[in-house]
C-alpha cells in the first residue's frame, strides 16, 4: 500500500514537473507578451488595486507595452501604446471585435445579445447598423436637439433658484445625471423621470425606473468571481447570478411596458416608436427583444459615461481658472449676453471644443475601454496572442504618456486648438468596429452644458481648496468624491429666464 502511494506520488510529481517544461516551451515557442510572476489559481489578481488603470500602466513600466495576465483562469493582454493600438484596430479588428462572455452579458444584456455584449456577426452588424442609421445618425439627432435644450435649462433653473441670491453650494454629480438621464429617457420614450418636474401622475413610475438604473450601475461596480473562475458560476456561492437574474426579469418588465405603452400611442416622436415602425416591416429581426436591448444600451452608454465626463470637465475648469476665464471670454464674445446659448452655436465655439478634447484625454471616462477578446490567435508586437484571450486597452496611460504628449499630466486644452490629435494616441470613445456610436451625442451633449454653465453662472472652489480628484474604476472611471462646488446665477440668467 505504501509502495502504491509513493508511486503514485513520484508519478503525479512527475507529470506536474513535465506539464510546466511543457508549458514553457510553448511561451517560448509562441513568444507570449512578457508578464509578470504570478500565484497558483488567482494568477495576477493580487497585483489589480484601484485604480485599476493605474495599477496596470505601472507594470507596464516595467513589462512593456504589451503585457499578458492571468485573471483567475482568464488569460488577458493589456496594450499601452499606440502602435499595438493601431495593430489591435487594424489588421486585428476582426479577430479582436469579439466580447468576453461575462455575467452581466449573460443576465443583463439578454444573453448577449445587445450591440455592447454580442459576439461579431451578422447580428451584431445589424445592431450597429440600425444604431448608426436609424437612432444616432446626424439627422435623428437633430431631430431631438430641443430635448437636449429643454433639459439643459431645467438644469440652469434648478442651479439658479438656489444661486440667486449669491454663492451657494451645489453637489453637481446627481444633477448631471439627472440631466442626461432625462435627455436619453425623452429620447427614447418621451418621459422625464427626474428632477423637480417630474409630473405627480408619473412620481410612481418615476421612482421604480430609478431604483432599477440605480441598482443596474451598482452592479457594474462589482466583478464577480464566476467570471473568473468558472466552476464558482455553477454554486453561486454568494448568490450573486441570482441578484442578477432578478434584476434581469425587473428592467426586461420594465421596458415591455415601454413597448406595449407606445404600441397604443403611436404618434409620438420616440425612438420606440421609430423601433415599432421598423418592426412592422421586418418583424422577425426587429423583435420586442431586439428593440429592448437597443434600448438598455443607450441607457447604459448614454447616461452615466456623459455625466461622469461632465463632472470631470466642471472639476478640471475650477483647478485652471484661467481656462474658464478664457472659455467665458469666447462665450461673451461669439454669443453674447442676451441670450442662452444654443446646440447650434457649439461650432463657433472653438475653445470650449478644445476643452472638451483635452477633458477627455485627461479624464477618459472609459480608460480601459470595454474588454475585448480574440475570436483566433493573432500577434501583436511580434507577440502570439492565443484565441480567447480578453484585450484591454489602457487608454489612460496612453493619453498621458510623456513620450506621446507635451507636459501630459497639466489640462491644457490650447493642445487641441489646431485639430484633434492622432487617433491612435487620442481614443477616447475607442476605434475599430467596436468604438462608441454615441460619440455625436455625448459631445452634443457635453458642449452645450458645459457651455451653459459657464454662460450663467460664476463658480467657485469651496473654502479656495483644490478639487480631489482622486479615482476608481469600474466599467468607467469616476471620481472618488462627488464634486461640491460654490455657483452663483450671472445677470444674464434672470433676464432670459423671465
Amino acid at each position: 500500500m505504501e509502495e502504491a502511494m509513493l508511486y503514485a506520488i513520484v508519478i503525479t510529481l512527475f507529470l506536474v514537473v513535465a506539464l510546466k517544461l511543457m508549458l514553457q516551451t510553448r511561451r517560448q515557442r509562441r513568444n507570449l507578451p512578457p508578464s509578470p510572476p504570478s500565484l497558483p489559481i488567482i494568477g495576477h489578481l493580487h497585483l489589480l488595486k484601484q485604480p485599476i488603470h493605474q495599477s496596470l500602466n505601472n507594470l507596464s513600466q516595467k513589462y512593456g507595452p504589451i503585457m499578458s495576465l492571468r485573471l483567475g483562469s482568464c488569460p488577458a493582454i493589456v496594450v499601452s501604446s499606440p502602435s499595438a493600438v493601431e495593430e489591435c484596430f487594424t489588421k486585428n479588428d476582426i479577430v479582436l471585435a469579439n466580447r468576453p462572455d461575462f455575467s452581466m452579458g449573460r443576465y443583463l444584456n439578454y444573453n448577449n445579445t445587445t450591440l455592447g455584449a454580442a459576439r461579431y456577426g451578422d447580428h451584431w452588424r445589424n445592431l450597429r447598423r440600425v444604431c448608426t442609421v436609424e437612432i444616432l445618425s446626424s439627422a435623428r439627432l437633430n431631430q431631438f436637439r430641443s430635448i437636449r435644450n429643454e433639459e439643459v435649462n431645467a438644469l440652469l433653473g434648478r442651479l439658479h433658484r438656489v444661486s440667486s441670491q449669491g454663492f451657494a453650494k451645489v453637489e453637481l454629480r446627481s444633477l448631471f445625471f439627472d440631466l442626461t438621464a432625462n435627455i436619453i429617457m425623452r429620447m427614447i420614450a418621451g418621459k422625464r423621470y427626474y428632477g423637480e418636474e417630474v409630473k405627480e401622475s408619473s412620481r410612481e413610475e418615476a421612482d421604480k425606473f430609478r431604483e432599477t438604473i440605480k441598482e443596474f450601475f451598482a452592479y457594474t461596480e462589482v466583478t464577480p468571481l464566476g467570471d473568473l473562475f468558472p466552476i464558482l458560476q455553477w454554486i453561486d456561492y454568494d448568490g450573486f447570478i441570482k441578484k442578477l437574474v432578478r434584476l434581469g426579469e425587473k428592467i426586461d418588465s420594465f421596458l415591455q411596458e415601454l413597448i406595449e405603452e407606445h404600441r397604443v400611442d403611436k404618434d409620438r416622436n420616440t425612438m420606440i416608436n421609430h423601433l415599432l415602425a421598423l418592426q412592422e416591416s421586418q418583424p422577425q429581426y426587429y423583435t420586442d427583444e431586439t428593440i429592448k436591448g437597443l434600448i438598455l444600451v443607450m441607457l447604459a452608454g448614454g447616461t452615466e459615461t456623459s455625466s461622469t465626463a461632465l463632472e470631470w470637465a466642471m472639476s478640471n475648469l475650477l483647478n485652471n481658472p484661467n481656462v474658464l476665464k478664457k472659455a467665458k471670454e469666447e462665450i461673451n464674445t461669439q454669443i453674447g449676453e442676451d441670450r442662452l446659448m444654443d446646440e447650434s452655436d457649439l461650432p463657433k465655439l472653438n475653445y470650449l471644443e478644445s476643452i472638451i478634447s483635452e477633458n477627455l484625454r485627461l479624464c477618459p471616462v472609459a480608460p480601459l475601454l470595454l474588454p475585448h477578446l480574440s475570436s483566433d490567435d493573432c500577434t501583436i508586437g511580434g507577440f502570439h496572442v492565443p484565441s480567447n484571450t480578453i484585450l484591454f486597452v489602457n487608454v489612460w496611460a496612453i493619453q498621458r504618456d510623456h513620450n506621446l504628449w507635451e507636459d501630459p499630466t497639466s489640462f491644457k486644452p490650447e493642445r487641441f486648438e489646431n485639430g484633434k490629435a492622432e487617433a491612435f494616441k487620442f481614443l477616447p470613445f475607442g476605434l475599430g468596429r467596436r468604438a462608441c456610436p454615441g460619440e455625436g451625442l455625448a459631445n452634443r451633449t457635453m458642449g452645450l452644458t458645459l457651455g451653459s454653465l459657464i454662460q450663467c453662472f460664476e463658480w467657485e472652489r469651496v473654502d479656495g481648496k483644490e478639487i480631489d480628484m482622486a479615482e476608481k474604476t469600474t466599467i468607467s472611471m469616476s471620481k472618488v468624491k462627488p464634486l461640491e462646488v460654490l455657483c452663483s446665477s450671472r445677470p444674464i440668467l434672470p433676464k432670459v429666464l423671465s
